[in-house]
């Protein structure tokens, strides 16, 4: 593994392709390592772990819209789509769009936590998309999940987007991009070409899971995932993109995270070294925020110990500073406290998720409103 310093280059000195992060990414997804064994057999796991997911929520409203779009796409030799029959294909980046939509609902997948926090599971779904409408065998699949998830944790690792108001998706489209250039076989030029062109759509603001949390939460990773596919396709026919997109003067960097003066340090595998980074990553117990999988624990281990619930008084939550800031009151939203706000939100809200798995020793995604008063007596501090 190799340590990358990653600096803004002054605009009256071109910085070289081969010295850019986007080709340094490039270079590794186009170098065909070796596959390591025990991150094969978990890029397996978590394709399953996605299919599982998805099928959970295939019925609830965004992946049915995002389905529903989709069947407007039809294409012989296309991909298939969770919950229409597998004899019916569509076009690849519209079957990402419906796919990661389902994976995505009920924030029940995967999660890696750096500088920058993410979800590399999104990425699975155009790849997979792809690749069916690619004929790709399954070695090809893994080294393109294995590149995707390569390139999403050790960005995370590297950058923060969150400290700036940004959406971890900005880490999610050049991962989807390099994982697809693995998959494909292209060459490092083509797949450079493409990493840029997808960070540079990929930006958008971390209001998406502020304040009153919508469906978009849900929509947003497809909608990278096919922004992602359509850069590698413009890339595959000879176009460039926005260079260098990372180190520019007006670029990421200088003008959306630390600024001019900024250096950051980012991880990639050395040229024949196996990429390992999804052994990073961890899957979920409940469906909801991971900064709340441990309250829920928390609350469900103390439910047998309180006989009963109508002598609390109060109810203070000591948190870690994510929890606090992400998904208690350090976050400034209201609307955690308010159990009449979406369903996203209230998965997001540290305060709620307790109160709930406390009176019933349970978490579901759906839980039932008859016991939301206790919402009213916690506090995260």
């Amino acid at each position: 593994m190799k340590v990358h310093e990653i600096r803004v280059a002054p605009a009256a000195t071109p910085l070289a392709a081969a010295d850019q992060l986007a080709w340094k990414i490039a270079a590794m997804a186009a170098d065909a390592a070796p596959i390591d064994v025990d991150a094969a057999e978990t890029a397996i796991s978590r394709i399953i772990d996605n299919a599982g997911v998805a099928l959970a929520a295939i019925n609830r409203r965004p992946p049915a819209n995002a389905r529903s779009q989709t069947l407007a796409h039809p294409r012989t030799g296309g991909a298939s789509v969770f919950g229409v029959s597998s004899d019916q294909r569509f076009d690849c980046e519209w079957a990402a769009w419906a796919n990661a939509t389902a994976v995505r609902e009920l924030d029940f997948h995967d999660y890696f936590g750096g500088a920058e926090t993410g979800h590399p599971g999104d990425t699975i779904p155009p790849i997979i998309a792809v690749a069916e409408q690619c004929g790709c065998g399954g070695e090809s699949v893994i080294r393109g999940i294995l590149t995707a998830y390569e390139t999403q944790v050790n960005l995370a690792k590297g950058i923060s987007l969150k400290a700036h108001g940004i959406e971890h998706l900005g880490h999610v489209g050049p991962a989807v991009a390099a994982g697809l250039g693995a998959l494909l076989g292209l060459d490092t030029e083509i797949i450079y070409q493409a990493v840029q062109h997808a960070a540079h759509v990929s930006i958008s603001t971390r209001q998406t899971r502020r304040g009153t949390i919508s469906s978009w939460k849900a929509f947003a990773p497809g909608h990278v995932g096919k922004l992602a596919i359509e850069a590698v396709d413009r890339a595959m026919r000879g176009e460039q993109s926005p260079s260098p997109i990372y180190e520019g003067a007006e670029g990421i960097i200088a003008k959306l995270l630390d600024g001019p003066d900024a250096v950051y340090h980012v991880p990639l595998p050395e040229p024949g070294e196996p990429k390992r980074a999804i052994l990073d990553t961890f899957t979920k117990e409940h469906s909801l925020g991971y900064h709340g999988q441990a309250i829920v624990d928390l609350a469900i281990k103390m439910r047998d110990k309180v006989k009963n619930l109508d002598d609390i008084e109060s109810i203070v939550l000591q948190t870690k500073r994510n929890t606090h800031n992400i998904m208690g009151n350090g976050s400034n939203d209201p609307q955690k406290y308010d159990p009449t706000t979406s369903r996203e939100t209230l998965d997001h809200s540290a305060m709620f998720a307790f109160a709930v798995a406390l009176e019933d020793g349970a978490w579901h995604h759906c839980p039932s409103s008859k016991h939301l008063g206790r919402l009213s007596l916690l506090r995260n501090g």
